[in-house]
């Protein structure tokens, strides 16, 4: 097998990115501290052609270096808002008929394997800070919580590999493609 050249892998230009049809996902990352972990979820969120990623609280924003280093430029092709909190993010998409789960581990959570979304179904996703998680409040106003399995000795994943598994998950069980 040979490896592919760059200029075989048919890659969107930034144009083509922005005129495309988006995964009707919308990732939500609430008071996440580390800007590599944001640059990384940007890139996930190109990869997949999610609709959307909305920062909150201390989330940083574009642009910045330490997101860009590992965004590699997909803060330009993705759709970002702010929002000062997790709450009022939650709330615009209700307002504009998106189903929110948080991704956690809590009592009646749905396994990402057992997750099916509704035809049609508009979906965000909230990833929360990397110690504390999803804020109770922002769970308690989502609509489910989505939990990853895990079978090994840790109950936690980095919120990037979170985000890789959960989007990538998703994006083939509602991709248009």
């Amino acid at each position: 097998m040979r490896k592919l050249l760059n200029e075989e892998l048919n890659r969107k230009s930034l144009d083509e990115f922005k005129q495309a049809s988006k995964t009707s996902i919308v990732v939500v990352l609430d008071n996440i501290r580390s800007l590599n972990n944001v640059g990384s979820v940007f890139r996930t969120a190109d990869a997949f052609l999610v609709e959307a990623v909305y920062l909150c609280g201390i989330t940083g924003t574009p642009p910045n270096k330490d997101i860009q280093k590992t965004a590699l430029g997909s803060t330009d092709s993705v759709v970002w808002k702010y929002f000062p909190t997790a709450l009022e993010a939650v709330a615009d998409l209700k307002k504009n008929n998106y189903k929110v789960f948080a991704i956690e581990q809590t009592e009646s959570a749905i396994m990402l394997n057992d997750f099916i979304p509704g035809k049609g179904e508009k979906l965000a996703i909230i990833f929360g800070n990397e110690v504390k998680g999803v804020q109770q409040e922002v769970i308690d106003a989502s609509d489910g919580v989505i939990e990853i399995p895990q079978v090994g000795t840790k109950h936690s994943l980095n919120i990037a590999v979170s985000a890789g598994v959960v989007i990538w998950d998703l994006f083939q069980k509602v991709s248009p493609t």
